[in-house]
């Protein structure tokens, strides 16, 4: 499609010879150029960090609110647990706490009768302290119970499954009326950041450079982008040390990638090497029945010769397009 465009500009110009005045035209001295290889790989997309959502206590599911491409925030309920003995051990903790208030109003009573029987001087001391001691036992039982009571309550608590951090959920592994076991997963949550992971041939490890530049195509299958641009560029900002299979992996960190699906893959243009090339400025292009021309200058006047084009190099202030063959070093281009 490049290429198509270059020649439908070439055409143009080529269309209107005579109004171009011979005196407006240009040499262009063709020289070698270092221009990077590129390689097509496919990347995957990737989070750093993927937390679980688990299950603070045994029980059954009895409510799971959120499914897979959820987006939740930090502390949301993803899921309620309910363990049916917890509510046999909250009524027996009332239970006990009625009969432990019961003892400690009665120890009251006592402790009061026996003050008033001493200040009245028909009882003695020792019966104050009996009554004194049986009273701050009965408080302390009471106490206890209210703390065990507190337990009960906030494990019925932990029974609601929170989310860990801000992100997407990846899976949901429980369905209504599974059993799950405390510390097991309920939910994956990736609360990124994204990144691509890449996955090169070995015999490019030595070309690979942390901070190289990268083009990233459309999204994999998708068509209808909407308002993405059609490229994005991003740079290496990893390559691992290891290889594995005969492959070597790198990860590249690229702006806007958060509405990609994770492991989502997408098509990375990724340097691996350079080489020499020979270059002309587009407009140099003409096309004449589908083949295209460069006209030369040469000591006796000027002539064309027939190329064979390649693809764009060079950035926007100095774009070229490749010539295959039909040209060499040191020749002069003659410009519109």
């Amino acid at each position: 499609m490049v290429r198509a465009a270059v020649r439908l500009a070439a055409a143009v110009v080529a269309a209107a010879p005579l109004v171009v005045s011979t005196s407006l035209a240009g040499e262009f001295l063709v020289q070698p150029l270092m221009v990077a290889e590129m390689k097509a790989v496919f990347g995957r997309v990737e989070s750093r960090i993927v937390v679980p959502g688990r299950a603070r206590i045994g029980g059954v599911v009895q409510d799971v609110r959120v499914s897979e491409g959820d987006h939740v925030t930090k502390g949301e309920v993803l899921a309620l647990v309910v363990d049916d003995k917890l509510a046999l051990q909250l009524r027996a903790a009332d239970a006990r706490l009625e009969a432990l208030n019961s003892q400690l109003e009665n120890a009251r009573l006592e402790l009061e009768r026996a003050e008033q029987l001493r200040a009245s001087g028909t009882g003695t001391q020792t019966r104050v302290d009996q009554a004194r001691t049986q009273f701050e036992v009965a408080t302390n039982q009471v106490a206890a119970a209210v703390a065990e009571k507190a337990v009960v309550e906030q494990s019925a608590k932990e029974g609601e499954v929170l989310a860990p951090a801000t992100g997407r959920v990846l899976t949901v592994p429980v369905t209504l009326g599974s059993v799950v076991m405390a510390g097991e997963n309920v939910a994956r949550i990736a609360p990124g950041p994204y990144y691509l992971r890449l996955s090169l041939p070995e015999r490019h490890a030595a070309e690979i450079v942390e901070g190289a530049e990268v083009a990233i195509g459309e999204r994999g299958l998708v068509q209808d982008i909407g308002e993405l641009p059609a490229v994005h560029s991003g740079r290496i900002s990893k390559v691992y040390p290891e290889i594995a299979d005969g492959r070597v992996s790198a990860d590249v960190e690229i702006e806007g990638i958060g509405d990609y699906f994770v492991n989502e893959r997408t098509l990375v243009s990724i340097p691996v090497g350079k080489r020499s090339a020979l270059a002309v400025p587009p407009e140099a292009v003409r096309t004449v029945h589908g083949i295209d021309y460069v006209r030369l200058a040469a000591d006796n006047g000027e002539m064309d010769v027939a190329v064979i084009l390649g693809e764009i190099v060079g950035d926007d202030d100095a774009r070229r397009i490749e010539v295959l063959s039909g040209l060499r070093a040191g020749d002069r281009v003659v410009l519109p």
